[in-house]
């Protein structure tokens, strides 16, 4: 059971990256798309007219490629190689549009010219907007991409028939102006220079990527564990739960409200049905009941067996625990009852629900071991509502109630408890098994 834990964990944060991958990859596209209309708008200005139109076609490609790699990757189909077939695109448009002569520019220039641009730059741009999507592999093969692309656009410039390099040997200052001033002149050493460069940033971002990723895997599994918190304490106290770093590490005496309830016949029940059905039921009847608990601030403890343990008051008191614990008691049975009629299986119609509630001081905090650590609600109160529930059969009630609890909560406010307290009959003193004193209780 811990190892199919550990891999549902794992796949919820695999789902939840996934998303922030998407979503930071749609950013992405954006601000791809806003920048590569600026360069379009600055293009417009600066370039000789028809120039602009063979830029643009290439702009409007860069875009296309990609919003389709986004669409691509948030496909059913899409797959993690096309990511890198799009990437790998995108760096050869880039050597494309830095080394091929634009057609419509209206005068001649060498090719081997535009090396002095410095437009390598836009390599590293192209580079950064990879570290949106969280994947570290990615981002260096952008870089191994850009070093290739630009590797193979410089050497085909290289190998034009009338192209000048530097050869081996000594050189003056005024060789080596009169080279540089040869518009087919190309420096091979910076244009090494340019690619190395490249891979050792490609090399940082992704380690830095690798950083960011790791985060946002925590910040994934923090978010699952708080809406699992959520689903056994009130949406207030798992947010204290998540933000506190250990609030059990003392435990704490302090009164609330602890209530029992259990699926009367329940054993009988499931000897003549299948574990699937045993299993349908109970998660009717427990969602049913959690549900309560929840709508009345209160704390789903446990499911134990056919039955639950809540408590109200806990982890911290509201002043408000044991109204709540009679609220959320006596609409149980009434829904139980409701679910019976409508939406319970007609096996299930001779099931009744038992509970049991007293109010008092609890023991609140972690029990077990350094390995294994169980929140957990201990006392004599604990033990008492218990009883109580079991003590349904024995009075023939569905409800049984401390006097300990309706006085609590007529204390709280017995004018906003008075309807709830006039459906509920006072018994008198009953012993409960286990206890030498005997109990004042009411029932419904």
């Amino acid at each position: 059971m811990a190892g199919d834990k550990a891999e549902t964990d794992l796949v919820d944060n695999l789902h939840s990256l996934r998303s922030e991958e998407l979503a930071a990859q749609k950013t992405a596209m954006i601000g791809r798309t806003i920048a590569l209309a600026f360069i379009a708008l600055l293009v417009t200005v600066l370039s000789p007219w028809p120039a602009p139109l063979f830029t643009y076609l290439l702009l409007l490609t860069f875009v296309g490629l990609g919003w389709t790699a986004w669409h691509v990757a948030r496909s059913d189909w899409g797959r993690p190689w096309h990511q890198y077939l799009f990437v790998f695109a995108d760096f050869a448009l880039l050597s494309f549009t830095l080394v091929y002569p634009n057609p419509l520019v209206p005068f001649d220039y060498a090719p081997q010219f535009s090396l002095r641009y410095g437009s390598f730059i836009y390599f590293f741009v192209l580079l950064a907007g990879l570290a949106y999507v969280y994947q570290p592999k990615l981002v260096l093969w952008g870089g191994l991409s850009g070093a290739i692309c630009w590797a193979v656009g410089v050497g085909w410039l290289f190998n034009l028939p009338d192209t000048i390099y530097q050869h081996s040997g000594e050189y003056t200052f005024d060789t080596a102006m009169a080279l540089v001033s040869e518009p087919t002149f190309i420096d091979l050493g910076e244009r090494a220079q340019e690619i190395a460069v490249l891979l050792i940033v490609a090399c940082l971002l992704a380690l830095a990527v690798r950083r960011s990723r790791r985060i946002a895997q925590r910040q994934a599994t923090l978010a699952r564990e708080r809406e699992n918190l959520a689903r056994y304490f009130p949406r207030k106290t798992a947010q204290m739960l998540a933000e506190r770093t250990d609030p059990f590490s003392r435990p704490s005496e302090q009164n609330a409200a602890v209530v029992f309830a259990d699926l009367v016949a329940f054993t009988t029940w499931s000897e003549k049905h299948s574990p699937g059905e045993t299993i349908e039921l109970l998660r009717d009847v427990h969602g049913l009941l959690a549900d309560i608990v929840f709508r009345h601030n209160g704390t789903l403890d446990k499911f134990i067996g056919d039955g639950l343990m809540a408590t109200f008051g806990t982890p911290e008191p509201s002043g408000r625990d044991a109204s709540n614990a009679l609220a959320a008691i006596t609409e149980m049975v009434k829904a139980f009852e409701r679910w019976k009629k409508t939406d319970a299986p007609e096996q299930a119609r001779d099931l009744d629900l038992a509970i049991g509630a007293h109010y008092g001081p609890v023991v609140v905090g972690n029990v077990g071991s350094k390995t294994r650590l169980e929140f957990s609600v201990l006392g004599d109160t604990v033990n008492v509502a218990s009883r109580l529930e079991g003590a349904t059969r024995k009075v023939g009630c569905r409800l049984l109630a401390s006097s300990a609890l309706i006085a609590a909560a007529a204390a709280e406010n017995e004018r906003e408890n008075k309807a709830v307290l006039s459906v509920l009959g006072h018994v008198g003193q009953i012993k409960l098994r286990g206890r030498s004193q005997e109990i004042d209780v009411y029932r419904l």
